[in-house]
């Protein structure tokens, strides 16, 4: 391995170290470089050697988690060739991502209302990256307009968002319902905005 690759490796562990150390009591704001170090095994002037300070880490835990997330989705949407509803197969891989991420979810949904105005702007990015890749999913498989499509995309992405809030500390055997309450939902605003637009489509 050479020095660029370990110092790749060293980074992905202070990475990986701050995630874990997120739970349902411990914000970003308040976990401390020395905690991140002491997780990552390294030194604490070690940590300058990758990040700038503690809250250059925290934007990069926010770009990592909706980087994975977007990832992930994108993912979904491709298994969609073999067959399946675009709505179940979203809200399936959402909730299953939940699950087994909850830090890196829980994390997102924090810092979106968090105190930081940097982590709060960060997360708004990230969600605002996912409603266009959802509205242009829209655009290109629904054949809706851009600006039905967008609305249609930002109902859709609060929804999951909300209910993946609820399904995030409650117990594992209650996530199915939550998956499908939310599906039946989504299919509400999908529904909405083909009616909205036969009601205003210019004859």
């Amino acid at each position: 391995m050479n020095r660029q690759q370990q110092k790749q490796q060293t980074r992905q562990r202070i990475i990986n170290a701050a995630f874990s150390l997120l739970d349902e009591n411990k914000t970003l704001t308040a976990i401390s470089l020395r905690e991140v170090a002491r997780a990552a095994g390294i030194a604490p002037t070690s940590f300058y050697r990758h990040f700038g300070d503690i809250n250059e880490l925290g934007l990069t835990l926010v770009d990592e988690s909706g980087l994975t997330l977007r990832q992930l989705m994108r993912q979904a949407r491709q298994r969609l060739a073999s067959g399946g509803s675009v709505i179940n197969i979203s809200v399936d891989t959402f909730m299953e991502f939940i699950v087994e991420n909850r830090n890196v979810f829980r994390l997102l949904l924090r810092e979106h209302t968090g105190t930081s105005s940097a982590f709060r702007s960060a997360v708004m990015r990230e969600i605002q990256h996912f409603t266009e890749e959802l509205s242009d999913y829209i655009v290109d498989n629904l054949s809706l307009p851009r600006e039905v499509s967008s609305l249609q995309a930002e109902a859709m992405v609060k929804l999951v968002f909300s209910a993946g809030a609820e399904a995030l500390d409650t117990d594992a055997r209650k996530v199915p319902e939550i998956a499908e309450r939310v599906k039946v939902q989504l299919r509400f605003v999908q529904l909405g905005a083909f009616a909205y637009v036969g009601k205003t489509r210019p004859s």
